[in-house]
């Protein structure tokens, strides 16, 4: 019983810093996800928690890869256009 509250209360506190999920909803998951970690067996919780590790890392990756590309074609455009021949006169 005090593993229900303490997944339901763990689970309404991961819903308040998620997008599109409610405390209530929030609640249900921690329930739920203490149970089916409950029934697991030790190396499906290791696999879990290293899936869960290597989605988030390629998540940041491609967060990162797809913030930085736009500035690189802007500024290559923008460094393109005002550049002509005055640097090697100078």
């Amino acid at each position: 019983m005090i593993g229900k509250v303490i997944g339901a209360f763990v689970g309404d506190r991961i819903a308040k810093q998620t997008k599109g999920i409610g405390g209530a909803s929030g609640a249900a998951l921690g329930v739920i996800a203490t149970s089916v970690l409950r029934r697991m067996s030790l190396p499906a919780m290791i696999a879990l928690g290293v899936g869960g590790y290597v989605a988030k890392k390629v998540i940041d990756k491609n967060t990162s890869g797809a913030d930085t590309t736009p500035e690189s074609t802007s500024a290559k455009e923008t460094s393109g256009t005002t550049s002509a021949k005055p640097s090697k006169a100078a």
